[in-house]
C-alpha cells in the first residue's frame, strides 16, 4: 500500500463494536428511579443510544425540569459503572462477532487510520478500551466529554484535524441514524451496520449498510473506489 493515501476509518462504539444493550437498560432503569418516573419501554431506550446522556435524558423525559435530567444522568452513570465493576468489561460490553479480527486487520494495513466516536465520556470509554485490550488501536478518540451530541459534526471534524486526512479520504461506521447524519454533516461516508440498535430502515444516510465485518473491507474498497 506504499504511496497509498492515507484514511480513517471512524467507528461508533455502543450497538457498533460492542453490545452493551443489557447494561444500558439497567443503568437507565436506576436513572429512572432517581426520579420516581416510569421507565421507557426497551426499544425507545436503545433508540436513543448514541446521544449524548444530557441529550438521551431529555429526550426520554422531555416533561421533567434540566434538574431533574441532571439527576437522571448521575444515576445513570454511577448504575452503568457499578454494573462494570461488577461483571468486567468484557461480559457488561462485549464486543461484537468479528469486530476484533475487524479491526486488527484494519490497524495491519499502511495506508489506514483508526479512530472512534462516541456518546460515551472519556472515561467509559478508556474503561472499555482497557477492558479490551485496545490500547493503541485509535489514532483519534472523540467523546462526549468534548464535543456536543450526535448527530453534530463535531467529533469527525475534530478526528480529521487530528489524523489529517480529507473528508473524501475517511468513513464513519455505525448502527444509529445518529452516525449516518452525523457522518452526511461533516462530509464523509457513512457505513450502516445492521446488528445494532437502529433498524435498517433508520439508516437513510448510509452509503452502504452490512451485515457483518467480514463485509466491511469490501464496502470501504466500493466507497475508495479501490479494485477488487
Amino acid at each position: 500500500m506504499s504511496g497509498a493515501p492515507l484514511r480513517l476509518v471512524i467507528f461508533d462504539v455502543d450497538g457498533t463494536l460492542v453490545d452493551s444493550q443489557g447494561d444500558i437498560v439497567a443503568a437507565m432503569t436506576a436513572a429512572f428511579a432517581a426520579v420516581g418516573v416510569p421507565l421507557p419501554q426497551r426499544a425507545e431506550i436503545l433508540g436513543i443510544v448514541g446521544l449524548s446522556l444530557d441529550v438521551a435524558m431529555a429526550s426520554l423525559a422531555p416533561s421533567l425540569a434540566g434538574a431533574d435530567h441532571d439527576r437522571m444522568v448521575g444515576a445513570y452513570k454511577a448504575a452503568y459503572m457499578d454494573l462494570r465493576a461488577t461483571a468486567g468489561v468484557a461480559q457488561s460490553s462485549p464486543l461484537y462477532p468479528g469486530a476484533l479480527a475487524a479491526l486488527q486487520s484494519l490497524r495491519d494495513r499502511d495506508d489506514i487510520l483508526l479512530g472512534v466516536a462516541t456518546g460515551k465520556s472519556r472515561r467509559g470509554l478508556d474503561k472499555l478500551i482497557e477492558g479490551h485490550g485496545l490500547g493503541g488501536m485509535f489514532q483519534t478518540q472523540q467523546c462526549a466529554d468534548f464535543h456536543p451530541s450526535k448527530p453534530h459534526p463535531s467529533m469527525l471534524l475534530a478526528a480529521l484535524s487530528e489524523t489529517g486526512v480529507t473528508a473524501d479520504g475517511a468513513v464513519m461506521v455505525g448502527d444509529t441514524s445518529f452516525d449516518m447524519d452525523m457522518a452526511h454533516a461533516a462530509g464523509i461516508a457513512g457505513v450502516g451496520v445492521s446488528w445494532g440498535y437502529h433498524d435498517r430502515h433508520r439508516l437513510t444516510r448510509a452509503g452502504r449498510v452490512i451485515d457483518s465485518f467480514d463485509a466491511l473491507p469490501a464496502a470501504l474498497d466500493l466507497i475508495w473506489g479501490m479494485p477488487a
